[in-house]
């Protein structure tokens, strides 16, 4: 198992941090990015027409001069993205904490809250989490506030009017800067507002282009914000794999095509649906039911010997216990039996498609899983080739500070043997030879571009 190598503060590493190369970032967000091509400024991917764009006024509170900064926000952007425009607008380093408040201040027991995840992971409730609330949600005409304070300790404290509502057009950035006045006091300066900073220039146009830059622009269209962050901290990407694929490409099949690839999976649901799949006293499938299930599983199409022994049927068993990890089924008095999931899966396709979108990545964003993971399914749904490129996976995990526990590289092998890849592999609806190993079927693809995607609400 790999393990971390500490490589900087702590809530440094949970957000956008800057990658290790020459070119300058904004808030996070590299200006020249080494990540996928071919992404367009603007709404690739967005599925209204009519979406609003807001003219916004963000005012830095106590300073004098003022020092502003005047937005276009595309009204359904997610606050945790507004975050990051605002920290790029005023060319900080999301280095700690935010949160916004409407009704008062982010603080203050009256207003309604809008949380970033770091609070609601360390147990705060009083509020709704910043990355499902658009900001529509937040501001509705003309003079409504949006209050928002970020670093904890420095209270940086900033107010937000929107000014005006237009309709987007379809060349409309998601985000931009118009104008503003006066450079930023700098990051972790004590909270002083009117701190010199003679060699800091507040550059609209330099500003535009780290906003327009793939990865901003994924993350306007809904990729997982944990991927982006993670892709923003590797040097040289995550090889040839296109964000503008991850953004725009399909995450859906049609009807036929979902029930012949989702086969696989099915047959266990069916199978623990009809009373349950007993398992023999050590823990595995009875002879039976492994070559019934070998016939359907696609990567035991090459495999040698003789299929009737789970201990002995590596990609049988691998699939089996990811369809457990997946919460589709649970062990139960000696035999597999369906969970609540599990069972609204096996009756509608769709609910089990949409069910393995939400459960393919680890919830803890900070394991070696949820890492893997993630940079499996940008490769499964990111490759123009449908190909997964698992030694790009270690290399780039290698790179983010993964090692093994005696200190080398992540191994390809670590790559192979996460739950996604049994669940992808399968995902299927012909036989597989063992020589396509690492490629994934255009369902799989699809569902791999349905887990970066977690849908949002709109307003």
């Amino acid at each position: 198992m790999a393990h971390r190598v500490p490589t900087g503060a702590g809530r440094r590493a949970r957000y956008l941090s800057r990658a290790a190369s020459g070119s300058r970032d904004l808030g996070g967000l590299q200006v020249e990015c080494a990540v996928g091509s071919g992404v367009r400024a603007g709404v690739a991917g967005r599925d209204d027409k009519l979406t609003a764009i807001y003219r916004v006024r963000v005012d830095l509170d106590g300073a004098t001069p003022p020092i502003w900064r005047r937005l276009d926000l595309r009204a359904d952007l997610p606050l945790d993205v507004v975050h990051l425009v605002v920290q790029a607008a005023f060319e900080w380093e999301n280095r700690h904490l935010y949160r916004f408040a409407t009704g008062g201040g982010p603080f203050d027991d009256g207003s309604q809250r809008y949380l970033c995840d770091e609070d609601i992971a360390e147990g705060e409730d009083q509020g709704a989490p910043a990355s499902q609330t658009p900001l529509n949600a937040a501001l509705h005409r003309p003079g409504d506030r949006l209050a928002y304070v970020y670093d904890y300790g420095d209270f940086w404290e900033l107010t937000f009017t929107l000014e005006q509502v237009t309709t987007a057009l379809d060349d409309s950035p998601a985000a931009a800067v118009i104008d503003g006045q006066r450079a930023a006091p700098p990051e972790d300066s004590r909270g002083f507002v009117d701190t010199p900073s003679p060699d800091t220039v507040f550059e609209v146009d330099e500003i535009n282009d780290a906003l327009r830059s793939p990865l901003f622009v994924a993350l306007t269209v809904g990729v997982d914000s944990r991927l982006v962050a993670l892709l923003s901290r590797l040097p040289n990407g995550l090889g040839s794999i296109s964000v503008a694929r991850l953004g725009s490409a399909p995450t859906t099949v049609g009807d036929a095509d979902l029930r012949a690839n989702l086969a696989p999976v099915r047959w266990f649901l069916n199978r623990a649906a009809d009373g349950g799949i007993p398992l023999t006293s050590a823990g595995y499938l009875k002879p039976a039911d492994v070559t019934a299930a070998s016939e359907t599983v696609p990567e035991m199409a090459d495999w040698i010997g003789k299929n009737n022994r789970e201990v002995n049927c590596l990609p049988l068993l691998a699939f089996r216990q990811s369809l457990q990890t997946m919460g589709l089924l649970r062990k139960y008095k000696g035999s597999l039996v369906l969970t609540k999931a599990g069972a609204a899966a096996q009756r509608d396709p769709v609910v089990l498609l949409q069910h393995l979108a939400s459960r393919l990545v680890p919830s803890d964003p900070h394991t070696f899983e949820c890492h893997a993971t993630l940079l499996f399914l940008a490769q499964a749904g990111g490759s123009e080739d449908s190909w997964v490129r698992i030694g790009e996976i270690a290399e780039a995990l290698t790179d983010l500070g993964w090692r093994t526990a005696d200190g080398r590289g992540v191994e390809t092998y670590e790559i192979a043997r996460l739950a996604v890849g049994g669940v992808l592999r399968n995902i299927c609806n012909r036989p597989r030879k063992f020589a396509e190993h690492n490629w994934v079927s255009p369902a799989a693809a699809a569902l791999a571009r349905a887990a970066l995607r977690p849908k949002r609400p709109r307003r």
